[in-house]
């Protein structure tokens, strides 16, 4: 599998840490696989008391932190690595969706917020933005992915084809993206429901099939198409015309 576009490394080169905070050993793992995916260093804890150890250990550059842990809440975790290191980039992770929990953990210090159930690739997409944002890392890439003449910018969200600007809902950049980290690579349904809604939708990939219709009449239509339809296969996307050679 190809390095991950818009690699990011720490002031010294070496690679970023991040602290996963989190007592559902699953989730863990499954956040863990994804960022050690895109070339960083990755350490967990699954309680509070725990994680303030291993952070001033480990030195992360970033943390992932949910706020309901066995022994403290994370938001008290959260003024314990503020108290050593207030730059601390630190991105909260939790179940609770009502708004004075994202006010409170925002109030505290928290950088950002993800909701679960969430999209991975959503995660990692806001934790690279967090830590160009608080300039914990440099770049050793641009951030964006480039097929033919489309090209899609991950951290500013933009997406053109021929120099022309193209407005794509969540999912249909969540879809393109998929599609673009894959080029001239035959995906089935299955692999795009799994990767890029990540829901059971009980074998309605009725849903891809929408949402390549929708993605296809902004960026195919009146063009040289770049998204085929394989029957019996699934999908897969082409630079077009002179491009493709």
């Amino acid at each position: 599998m190809s390095t991950p576009n818009g690699e990011l490394r720490r002031a010294d080169g070496g690679q970023v840490r991040v602290l996963v905070v989190d007592d559902e050993a699953a989730l863990s793992e499954l956040l863990a696989m994804a960022l050690r995916y895109e070339g960083w260093a990755v350490r967990g804890a699954a309680d509070g008391g725990t994680a303030v150890r291993v952070a001033r250990e480990f030195r992360p550059d970033a943390v992932v932190l949910d706020v309901m842990l066995p022994d403290f809440d994370g938001l008290e975790v959260l003024r314990r690595l503020r108290a050593e290191r207030p730059e601390l980039p630190v991105l909260f992770l939790t179940a609770k969706d009502a708004l004075e929990d994202r006010i409170a953990g925002l109030t505290v210090g928290g950088d950002d917020y993800v909701t679960k159930p969430f999209s991975i690739e959503e995660l990692v997409l806001r934790l690279r933005s967090l830590l160009r944002r608080t300039h914990a890392v440099s770049s050793a890439a641009s951030s964006r992915i480039v097929v033919g003449d489309l090209v899609l910018d991950e951290d500013s969200r933009e997406v053109s084809r021929a120099g022309e600007h193209v407005q794509l809902t969540a999912t249909e950049f969540e879809l393109l993206r998929y599609l673009m980290r894959n080029p001239r690579r035959v995906l089935s349904k299955a692999q795009i429901l799994d990767r890029v809604w990540e829901y059971d939708f009980g074998g309605q990939a009725n849903i891809v099939e929408l949402y390549i219709s929708y993605l296809r009449k902004k960026i195919d239509v009146g063009r040289e198409p770049m998204i085929h339809t394989m029957r019996g296969a699934g999908y897969v996307l082409r630079p077009s015309g002179a491009e493709a050679g």
